[in-house]
């Protein structure tokens, strides 16, 4: 019975890996036409610098990355404290209206954004991506910074106001150290989401200013270019980095809590 659950937890992970590892792997095939034998070439990374449009709109995504990682995780990071350690009046409501952005299906979250920010004059747009972008990745922050709030002790303020700290002190030489892994995890899982967000960019995108999934999809329609192969991976890589930063993180935050 072991061997049979190993057995279907390969075959599980085999089925999602492959198709990305055949991705990766003809990213360095010679061929266009993903021809056998395989031939190792980099000259689709090579001809990456002379595709605008895919450069231009890999630079769209990190500028939009960047920027709702540093607003989702501003904003984000207060409203977890709040909700973790303040008791107020409709605080249990607030924590449930968290939860439907991330379970309401994207292709609906962007149908009712793109009508939103059109009856409201702003458009479309890298500003109204930004928004959006902001809005998704504000919900993981909350969770991702309440998590490391509940592994923390909260008498440790109230220990150093004992002993003559001020509020805001206690929280900046006391719970903003032990927090900070948490804060950097969370910004991280910010940045992942806007950088692999398609639907809202899809629906809030205009020609010429898109993000690098939708061009990826855009350029897929028109016709296949083993230059996607290659910046997918090169993405691909980003992502697997911030996952494993995320990880490191989250750990280093545990480990120091129990110490």
């Amino acid at each position: 019975m072991k061997r049979l659950g190993l057995a279907h937890l390969w075959i599980v992970i085999a089925f999602l890996y492959l198709p990305i590892a055949v991705m990766v792997v003809m990213a360095f095939n010679a061929s266009p036409l993903y021809q056998l034998p395989f031939e190792f070439s980099l000259d689709w990374f090579a001809k990456l610098p002379d595709n605008e449009r895919l450069l231009s709109a890999s630079g769209n995504s990190l500028i939009l990355a960047i920027v709702t990682a540093i607003l989702a995780t501003a904003i984000g990071t207060p409203a977890s404290l709040a909700l973790s350690r303040r008791k107020f009046r409709g605080r249990s409501l607030l924590q449930l209206l968290l939860l439907p952005p991330i379970a309401i299906p994207w292709l609906i979250t962007g149908t009712a954004m793109l009508v939103f920010f059109f009856s409201t004059g702003i458009g479309r747009g890298l500003f109204a991506m930004t928004i959006g972008h902001v809005a998704l990745a504000i919900p993981y922050v909350v969770l991702v910074v309440g998590t490391g709030l509940q592994s923390q002790r909260a008498d440790l303020e109230e220990a150093a106001m004992s002993l003559g700290s001020t509020p805001l002190h206690a929280f900046f030489s006391v719970t903003l150290p032990l927090l900070l892994p948490s804060i950097i995890a969370a910004a991280l899982f910010a940045f992942a989401v806007s950088l692999d967000q398609f639907v809202v960019s899809y629906f809030l995108a205009t020609p010429g200013v898109t993000t690098l999934p939708v061009e990826i999809y855009s350029a897929i329609r028109k016709g296949f270019t083993p230059e996607i192969n290659a910046i997918s991976t090169i993405l691909l890589g980003a992502s697997m980095v911030l996952v494993l930063a995320f990880a490191l993180l989250s750990n280093m935050g545990g480990a120091r809590e129990r110490r």
